[in-house]
């Protein structure tokens, strides 16, 4: 994230029951130009708000509906406790950032840019991740259209190769297309250049 997110009118679900906090917590939140709702109930996704803060130290399982990769929004904990196993839960279903309790005004800003940026970033590596995936669940296409090329003119692997990327370079396509239009017929074998 290279610049600091405008929070105005972004929603922050904050599931913690009410007390000092949480009277703090939402003060400081609607002056940042946030709309905060509080409520002690396990969340379900389509609900879900712009933001979640979650009391770590009371938290379960069935209060978040998901797992750290699958947070649809930043997730920011609020914690009092330094047991290791309540931290562990907070990492394990998202939390990108901590606000220790007492609340402090000051500590909110920043547990919020925070936990956007890292929430910007994971999102970000996962949809690299599954990008990755992807092409190596099609690589048997492009060793195909390899062995294809190799039997119909002949050549080596590496040049099947060379020129089966040379002609995704000239479409301007992945090869893994390229190699699944050779392979289904819909594309004529290239020529070596």
């Amino acid at each position: 994230m290279r610049e600091t997110p405008n929070f105005i009118d972004a929603t922050v679900t904050v599931l913690h029951r009410e007390d000092g906090n949480t009277d703090r917590l939402v003060r400081q939140l609607k002056l940042l130009g946030l709309r905060p709702t509080l409520q002690w109930a396990p969340l379900t996704v389509p609900e879900t708000a712009d933001i979640v803060m979650v009391d770590a130290d009371q938290g379960f399982d069935d209060l978040l509906p998901w797992k750290k990769d699958q947070a649809p929004c930043p997730v920011i904990a609020l914690l009092a406790s330094e047991a290791p196993g309540r931290i562990a839960w907070a990492i394990a279903h998202g939390a990108a950032a901590i606000i220790a309790k007492p609340v402090s005004a000051s500590a909110v800003y920043p547990a919020l840019v925070m936990a956007m940026s890292i929430h910007q970033e994971r999102r970000q590596a996962q949809d690299h991740i599954n990008h990755l995936e992807e092409r190596v669940r099609l690589r048997p296409l492009v060793h195909g259209a390899v062995e294809k090329l190799m039997q119909a003119r002949g050549i080596g692997e590496d040049e099947a190769y060379r020129i089966l990327r040379q002609c995704a370079m000239h479409r301007r396509l992945p090869m893994e297309q390229i190699a699944a239009f050779i392979l289904a017929g819909a594309e004529p074998l290239p020529e070596a250049s």
